[in-house]
């Protein structure tokens, strides 16, 4: 079964269960400062997860486009990706385990969908302990849909349970479930999911606890369902081949293959760097080419950008690829196979190929030097000084570093790194980690004021640089926000004051923020801002923050901004305080970057 097929067919069984099919949300997190991007289904629906009402209803489904950045240096075996599709769906307080259960085994096990032989699966379920019970239910479940009492794993919390994501908030056990990949004359009576030859595929998490600030769980009023099924990967196991064999990566190896004039098998090095080079370029590609997309640069998402396409860059060497714009090639492999998914990637093709082919030419420009420079140091460890240069001067991420020295039997001085970027304040390596402080996750009154205040200042930038301005990309903690905007320059000092000026009048006008639930179409006619044909289900959530006139034929009157968002918002902008802007700056080409702050 190809990929195509999978995703379709995953989409369509959730479609004949009453769920509403949403298109996958942006790579970069709305207002989420937890996280780089999105590395699960579920973050985009965490307000709905914590009780808000989503337009589409209490039950969804979707493939959502992922990036993980965690281990990226474990790239090059065949089940690791950077991008990655997880497919889900929810119950938002709707349906809960009997349903849950019943429907993956239907998709997994009937000739109308999956047709899995149910001899090779198993699943395992949560054996309880001093804090939540055993889950009598899910086992009992399964049982009744015939899986034998041996293929049953009573597992504790560490291999059976989500969450919560902090300290405290929703989590509840889950079950997963597991599928043979080795020969079916062998399969064990029992199952251990230790067992390398079982593989999970599919992981139902049961959202039925709330822990508190004590450590206690109690029992939510509102129970969810969030399961999620790596694409990658299930795809591979159905296949009985490795992840970059399957649909999902043939074309781009063969490309490499092409430029290359080698072959996938030839040898586990060759294999090892064409697996780096489809996976990086590929996320590099769907990176940049994202509705929000970003072009490489030295912060935040950049810099992942940045780190991916100089790691493929290395590996290419390699495997003596020496085509000039050869990215670009790679890059329109990625883009033809999945611009029926994700039309965002025709739509952004100029913008991706023309960041790439900077990109390239630039490593390319100082590669040859820092290997030179590289290749004077001697002794069993760089130090965090030559690191750093390395890095400042010649463009060398400190994991290349890290992989040449390896290569030298070397070590590099990570601390002494750090020590040298902080002095230079260009890069936070907990920035680059994808871990922030705070986050619309938490749901705080200073989050949702913030998050408000980022729709007033939207609003004032288009009514001050022009209506060509359009939001790239936001970052919100309970202290501060972070607001991405298309521009090609720097704004006046005049400009910024203005743009001050009118967030604070409406702030001033003490406007009513409103929510209405509207088509499409109907969002579109109002003149709403927001991401379309891209993101949201059949029906979306418009916040207006204006006059509300009950009698006026257009109920809204004096409007200020009108946005498609997910919330949370104030009622109130008067609730707000005063705006203050901190700094204006360069994100990136073509894109600024505000820092603001509620005093």
């Amino acid at each position: 079964m190809t990929a195509t097929e999978l995703r379709q067919k995953y989409l369509d069984f959730f479609r004949s269960k009453n769920h509403a099919v949403i298109r996958s949300a942006s790579l970069l997190p709305e207002n989420d400062a937890t996280v780089l991007f999105n590395t699960a289904g579920m973050q985009p629906l965490v307000p709905y997860l914590l009780g808000e009402k989503h337009p589409g209803g209490a039950r969804l489904a979707s493939a959502q486009k992922c990036v993980r950045t965690d281990d990226i240096d474990e790239v090059g075996d065949e089940t690791h990706h950077t991008f990655f599709e997880m497919m889900g769906n929810w119950s938002l307080g709707d349906y809960f385990k009997d349903e849950s259960i019943a429907w993956s085994w239907e998709l997994l096990t009937s000739p109308e969908w999956l047709n899995l032989d149910p001899k090779l699966l198993a699943v395992s379920v949560f054996e309880g302990d001093k804090d939540a019970p055993f889950d009598e239910e899910s086992f009992n479940l399964w049982r009744s849909l015939g899986v034998p009492v041996e293929r049953i794993a009573k597992l504790p919390k560490k291999n059976n349970w989500w969450g919560p994501a902090g300290a405290t908030g929703p989590c509840g056990p889950d079950t997963e479930i597991f599928y043979w990949t080795g020969d079916i004359n062998e399969v064990p009576s029992s199952f251990n999911d230790d067992h390398e030859k079982w593989v999970e595929i599919w992981n139902n998490v049961f959202m039925q606890y709330n822990k508190q600030a004590d450590g206690s769980f109690e029992l939510l009023s509102q129970q969810n369902v969030d399961t999620g099924l790596g694409l990658e990967r299930v795809t591979a196991v159905l296949n009985h081949c490795d992840n970059y064999q399957t649909d999902l990566f043939k074309n781009i190896i063969s490309k490499i293959e092409e430029l290359s004039g080698k072959k996938y098998n030839d040898s586990n090095e060759i294999k090892k760097a064409m697996r780096v080079i489809a996976d990086h370029v590929k996320a590099s590609t769907m990176i940049i080419g994202d509705e929000k997309g970003v072009a490489p640069s030295n912060t935040d998402q950049g810099y992942i950008v940045r780190r991916l396409l100089r790691r493929a860059m290395r590996f290419a060497r390699q495997l003596e690829i020496n085509k000039t714009n050869w990215l670009k090639e790679l890059a329109m492999a990625v883009i033809n196979d999945y611009e029926k998914i994700y039309p965002e990637l025709r739509t952004n093709e100029n913008f991706v190929y023309l960041e790439l082919d900077k990109e390239e030419e630039k490593f390319s420009r100082t590669l040859e030097k820092g290997l030179l420079e590289f290749n004077k140091l001697g002794g069993a460890s760089i130090d965090g000084v030559s690191a750093f240069n390395l890095y400042q001067s010649y463009g060398f991420p400190l994991e290349i570093t890290e992989e040449l020295a390896k290569e030298k039997g070397m070590t590099v001085d990570k601390k002494g790194f750090d020590l040298e970027l902080e002095k230079h304040q260009e890069l936070s390596r907990t920035a680059s980690a994808g871990k922030f402080k705070g986050g619309l996750a938490d749901n705080s009154e200073e989050t949702t004021k913030l998050h408000t205040a980022a729709h007033l200042l939207l609003a004032a930038l288009r009514r001050v640089l022009g209506e060509g301005v359009t939001q790239k990309g936001s970052n919100i903690t309970a202290e501060r926000l972070r607001f991405d905007f298309s521009y090609p320059e720097k704004m006046t000092s005049e400009q910024v004051t203005e743009v001050e000026k009118l967030v604070n009048q409406a702030i001033s006008d003490k406007l009513e923020v409103g929510c209405e639930e509207l088509s499409l179409d109907e969002a579109k006619n109002t003149g709403a801002m927001g991401v379309f044909d891209s993101k949201y289900g059949e029906k979306v959530k418009v916040y207006t923050a204006g006059i509300n006139n009950e009698e006026s034929p257009s109920k809204w009157e004096g409007v200020f901004s009108r946005e498609i968002c997910g919330g949370p918002h104030v009622k109130n902008t008067g609730e707000l305080g005063h705006f203050k802007i901190q700094k204006e700056e360069s994100s990136s080409s073509g894109v600024r970057r505000i820092k603001a702050i509620l005093e």
